[in-house]
């Protein structure tokens, strides 16, 4: 036995582990040097001659040229969207139409590798949640309204529904896919036909999926896409031709918006900016909820409008739930976003890194307790670290700005009524989760927060059938489920 102790007593006190590098190849995706406004089934030049550079933030390479669609080209794309709703579209039988969602879904899944490492290079988020997350869903969302497609009669008994016309729509740049997936399947679904405008930082995966409508035989005109930054955004809203505008970005826009459709006959679905709560009581399962915590406030780089950015915990609980989230963000790996052991990627863009810098900094000065993790941050390319505060009061910027990167609010409660009381104090209300092992709690809880989503003992966990989307400032309507469909129908 002394031999065993004195031989074990011999060996390394600690060992490190490194992970080799796992990188995904890059080449499976042939990205052009320049690529034009898809309209009427064409790819074509923007009449303004003018292009941007896209560039991919976690190397500040540039990876190629886009369009910047004016006030005629976006003129041109509504008008090939309403040639063709006044065409073969909406009077094509509806199980037609969901042969094409079907199509576009089984195409999205042949592709799927290339869009995964496409929206990684473009967009910055590890290569794991583009391609376990964001695509699969992007599929599932064609596939879940494909379904749909015949059965709308099922949806709204005993009333006619009837499609709207030409449905423009905005999306982000923080899933860019994905929230076109959330935004073409319903409106295509029912019957309309669409322009749409990805986010100026992230237009490669919509490219790509011009080239899945014209692989699909999609009519032509059915799905325009005008690329640009906000101009090009404020030239689609004010298009006179327009039914339907569904925005997803943020509030500030959402309002500029709302005050220029004023007044019009245009249906209009806003999803802001949102603020969320996450509530950990005592009795939670706490390793459970401190992975919950992670996964909702560092997914995608907290590039998430329904981020878990303010973190509500008991106070017995606290300084334990603190410990175990401190020793999760250390291991936490950032990096390369097309390593597959890469957990945090690169910020989406120079500007959103001045923003979050400045609102961290702010947080410092009014005497927040800043908490970061100490991993290696590349030197090119737009990184910040995994990072919670402490000592947050309500007042703090940090507490009520939408920061939309990788930093949490951490604040104490006492009382289920004093927890519900500081997650609704907040111009936003789009999302929330609560921790406990109480189903009774959950279901009072939940009863009370004031948010268009609330999650129990998970956090950022979204389905087809699952309707989504805000009260208060983020926004009206809803996204996903049969709810989706009603924005994009006029019921007779």
């Amino acid at each position: 036995m002394a031999q065993v102790e004195k031989r074990t007593a011999s060996l390394p006190a600690t060992f490190e582990w490194e992970y080799a590098p796992a990188p995904e190849a890059r080449d499976i995706v042939q990205i052009r040097e320049r690529y034009g406004l898809y309209i009427g089934g064409d790819e074509v030049e923007p009449r303004t001659s003018e292009w941007f550079e896209s560039i991919s933030p976690s190397t500040e390479e540039p990876l190629f040229e886009v369009a910047l669609a004016g006030k005629e080209d976006v003129g041109l794309a509504v008008d090939a969207a309403r040639g063709a709703f006044e065409g073969e579209w909406s009077a094509l039988a509806p199980s037609e139409r969901a042969k094409y969602l079907f199509r576009l879904a089984r195409l999205i899944q042949e592709r799927s590798r290339e869009l995964a490492v496409a929206e990684s290079l473009d967009g910055g988020k590890p290569i794991r949640e583009s391609r376990d997350v964001d695509i699969p869903l992007a599929a599932a969302h064609f596939f879940y309204y494909a379904g749909w497609a015949d059965k709308l009669e099922y949806a709204y008994l005993g009333r006619t529904a009837r499609p709207l016309g030409v449905a423009a729509q905005i999306i982000p740049w923080n899933f860019p896919l994905l929230m076109l997936s959330w935004k073409i399947a319903p409106a295509l679904a029912c019957g309309n036909t669409v322009v749409l405008k990805p986010a100026e930082t992230t237009p490669l995966t919509a490219m790509i999926f011009a080239d899945i409508c014209r692989q699909a035989e999609l009519p032509p005109g059915v799905v325009n896409l005008v690329t640009g930054d906000g101009t090009t955004g404020a030239h689609l809203v004010q298009n006179e031709g327009i039914d339907k505008l569904a925005f997803t970005g943020s509030t500030e826009v959402g309002k500029l918006i709302m005050r220029e459709l004023a007044g019009r006959d245009v249906r209009m679905t806003l999803e802001l900016g949102g603020k969320a709560a996450n509530i950990v009581f005592d009795d939670a399962a706490l390793d459970q909820a401190v992975e919950g915590i992670v996964n909702g406030i560092y997914f995608n780089q907290g590039h998430v409008c329904c981020a878990g950015s303010r973190l509500l915990v008991q106070e017995s609980v606290a300084e334990t739930v603190l410990t175990k989230l401190t020793h999760r963000i250390a291991t936490l790996r950032l990096g390369d976003p097309l390593d597959k052991n890469t957990d945090v990627g690169a910020i989406n863009s120079k500007m959103q890194l001045e923003r979050i810098r400045e609102l961290v900094a702010c947080g410092v000065e009014e005497g927040a307790e800043m908490h970061q993790s100490t991993c290696a941050i590349p030197a090119k390319g737009y990184w910040f670290p995994p990072t919670f505060f402490t000592g947050v009061s309500q007042s703090h910027r940090i507490a009520r700005e939408e920061i939309f990167g990788p930093v949490l609010s951490v604040m104490t409660f006492r009382t289920p009524e004093e927890a519900v009381e500081k997650a609704n104090n907040i111009p936003y209300g789009l999302s929330a989760g609560v921790w406990t092992d109480k189903g009774s709690k959950i279901f009072k809880i939940t009863s009370q927060m004031k948010a268009g989503v609330v999650w129990a003992n998970t956090f950022n966990k979204f389905d087809p059938a699952s309707p989504f989307g805000g009260y208060k400032e983020s926004g009206f309507g809803r996204e996903g489920g049969v709810h989706g469909l009603r924005a994009y129908v006029e019921l007779t």
